[in-house]
């Protein structure tokens, strides 16, 4: 995450006043005449409050509610009332899936003569007075800081730095003549998934894995530590699920079906391959220090040095040893997703879903992960809710979400995506908020489709700062490229930068397996608390968002999504645009295989890739003067997104099905773009790198083939 200096305190504000109201353009993509819905967008973005926002907040993080908890109970209770108060159609939808908690963990270090170095993990909050006074923060219903989905395990080993676990990682200690088997592995947190450094760990031999929160990446040496400054404070503890996410998410014992209660037991995964058979634990850069300190052997490779104040060395003489005794208790737990629904009225598109979703776990308070964007959530159903009683009611249905058991492994979405995943083969969009608000810059990604909506989305909400939402991402970027090239006054002739999806939160189950066109929304800022007992309101309102006028702009933003997307005439997909970026990762994949020396035939790929890319272009045209029936045209426009999935998945992990876009492999948050091919070239593997070319190609050529029936 970019830290970015935070913005001076604005005034109190309970809501942001709208801007003056321009003429509403006539056309607008997706719509043959914008006017009608120009006055339902005004109408809708004068309701989501600041104020409430800040309630919302407030009650949601009142208690620590780790997913299957009775307090995570209470606010999917909090959730259903308010979808229900809005005019929702509401239900409590339970799952029942495998969860671990820590029963004891302990830590503890010794130097070659049997001294003890540390014994932890140190609870967070030694002094809770130092850290602002709270008395949330010393709640006896906090779990001990601990891995999800780490085994239980008793191991002493001598200890080995790894820097952050990556495959270069180790791949470099390997070259140094370090040896990682029969160790445990102390690495940092950041460049990838947790889960993915203990599954390289694993597959290198080690005994078990340490994950501490280094303050190069997110403490002092990014300014000033919590309660002074937003940044970790040394005794905090980043918790995280260590599921090897890339393989598959969700409960681990039921990849592709839904884990409903009923579910039998012989139709669960007795040996899911989804976990790591080595223990992991997180410690605290205080507990970390003494066993980094400690560790001798050679200095450490350029690039590796953190911040704490010594020089690293990577161990492995056997000088400084480690116990890690760690007892989980593991249970088919109870987990609740709250669904609320509006039925679409158009009886060609009603079953044409719109899905808006949030995550509402968290490992303890999670004001800004998971809270703030329920909180956004709640004020864009509060705004949707005062339109119901205006009259206004959407062609298509419109369906929100607030999944549980996120932060285990994405689990109640993919539960549900997987339960539904016969009806889901229509829904026309997955929206995502997660990390809602940690500061004031906007940042979104999304499927290439929809990237051109969400800057039309972001052109007509307004920001705390002035202007747009759109004006102010755009000036975000630039301010950034300015420090970074001298060549960033060219940018400005440009749009926005979106990233694309990964995985790390629920849109997966919606795009990489089933195929729905998906986007993420943000609001970003220093945030160092990420994970810990310290991301709480108090945080919060300190430093995240004092007035709450940033979660009102993403209720915003969140809400033209959705209402844009179920009563567009056009689904507002830009196929153009997608070609097109497609044909440039292929082209940067052959120079890749060129460089590694891989004799890779990509003619059929390329030619496919060009072929979707003119159908995009060609349907382009009709999508902005459609039909007067735009039934089967949308139709078409759906199943070509679709139609880019292999069937058969990605190697060694067929649950991905998405044949552009994947989480890496060896990343687990970034995403891979044609990643059957890129993974394959990656590992010199000619022959699967050859046969990921012709699925791409079937993929791509069944894609353009939709797009041209359409265009008929």
């Amino acid at each position: 995450m970019i830290s970015l200096r935070a913005l001076a305190c604005l005034p109190l504000l309970a809501t942001l006043a709208l801007p003056a109201q321009s003429p509403a353009p006539q056309r607008v993509f997706g719509y043959r005449d914008f006017t009608q819905q120009a006055k339902w967008d005004a109408a809708f973005m004068a309701i989501p409050d600041a104020k409430l926002a800040g309630e919302h907040l407030k009650i949601l993080t009142a208690e620590p509610h780790w997913a299957s908890s009775p307090e995570d109970y209470k606010t999917a209770l909090y959730v259903a009332e308010k979808f229900k108060a809005a005019g929702l159609e509401t239900s409590i939808v339970p799952y029942k899936v495998l969860l671990n908690k820590p029963a004891s963990i302990l830590v503890e270090a010794f130097d070659s003569k049997g001294d003890k170095l540390m014994s932890g993990p140190t609870p967070e909050h030694v002094d809770p007075a130092k850290y602002g006074g709270d008395p949330s923060q010393n709640d006896p219903r906090i779990l001990p800081a601990f891995n999800g989905y780490s085994p239980s395990g008793d191991v002493t080993a001598p200890v080995v730095y790894a820097n952050y676990g990556t495959l270069a990682d180790f791949k470099k200690l390997a070259s140094l003549g370090i040896s990682v088997k029969d160790k445990i592995v102390l690495v940092r947190y950041g460049q990838n998934f947790r889960g993915i450094k203990v599954y390289i760990a694993q597959q290198y031999g080690a005994k078990g894995v340490l994950i501490y929160s280094d303050p190069a990446d997110d403490g002092y040496f990014r300014g000033d530590p919590y309660p002074k400054g937003p940044y970790r404070p040394a005794s905090a503890v980043q918790r995280g699920s260590v599921q090897f996410l890339p393989i598959y998410p969700g409960d681990p014992e039921t990849p592709g079906v839904a884990s409903t209660p009923d579910l039998p037991d012989s139709e669960r995964v007795k040996a899911p391959v989804d976990l790591p058979s080595i223990p992991a634990n997180p410690l605290s850069y205080k507990d970390a220090a003494p066993i980094l300190k400690a560790l001798d052997g050679p200095d450490v490779p350029q690039g590796w040095q953190g911040s704490l104040p010594f020089t690293y060395h990577l161990g492995g003489t056997g000088k400084v040893t480690v116990h890690m005794r760690l007892k989980q208790d593991y249970a088919r737990r109870t987990i609740w997703n709250v669904i609320g629904t509006i039925a679409g009225t158009d009886p060609a598109q009603k079953d044409d879903w719109v899905i808006a979703g949030n995550h509402r776990d968290a490992w303890v308070y999670g004001a800004v992960d998971p809270g703030s964007g329920t909180a956004a959530m709640l004020e864009t159903v509060h705004g949707v809710g005062a339109l119901l009683q205006q009259g206004w009611r959407p062609k298509r249905t419109i369906v929100f979400a607030s999944w549980d058991a996120e932060e285990p492994g994405l689990v109640g979405s993919t539960e549900w995506a997987e339960q539904y995943a016969g009806k889901l083969r229509q829904a026309v969009a997955y929206f995502n908020t997660d990390v809602s608000v940690s500061g004031p810059n906007f940042t979104a990604a999304a499927v290439p489709s929809l990237k051109q909506f969400l800057r039309e989305v972001t052109s007509k909400v307004p920001s705390p700062k002035g202007g747009t939402v759109y004006d102010q991402w755009r000036e975000s970027q630039l301010a950034i490229a300015e420090v970074q090239s001298r060549h960033a006054r060219s940018a400005r002739s440009t749009g926005v930068t979106i990233d694309n999806l990964g995985s790390g939160s629920d849109y997966t189950p919606f795009l990489q397996h089933l195929g729905v066109p998906s986007t993420d929304i943000g609001s970003d800022g220093p945030y160092g608390v990420y994970h810990s007992t310290f991301d709480d309101y108090n945080w919060f309102i300190k430093f995240g968002d004092p007035t709450f006028v940033y979660e009102q702009q993403q209720a915003r933003v969140f809400g033209l999504e959705v209402l844009h997307m179920a009563d567009a005439d056009v689904l507002p997909y830009d196929y153009q645009l997608y070609g097109r970026e497609i044909v440039g990762y292929l082209k940067t994949a052959q120079h890749h295989a060129a460089k590694s020396g891989l004799q890779l035939d990509f003619t059929a790929a390329a030619d496919a890739a060009r072929r979707f890319a003119a159908a995009g272009a060609a349907i382009r045209k009709i999508q902005d003067h459609p039909p007067a029936d735009a039934t089967p045209l949308n139709h078409a426009l759906r199943a070509t997104e679709e139609a880019l999935l292999n069937p058969d998945g990605l190697p060694r992990r067929p649950w991905y099905k998405h044949t552009i876009y994947a989480p890496g492999e060896y990343t687990g948050y970034a995403a891979i773009v044609i990643p059957g091919v890129n993974e394959a070239i990656e590992t010199a593997d000619a022959p699967r790198a050859q046969a990921q070319l012709a699925a791409l190609s079937e993929a791509l050529n069944r894609a353009a083939a939709t797009l041209e029936a359409a265009a008929k």
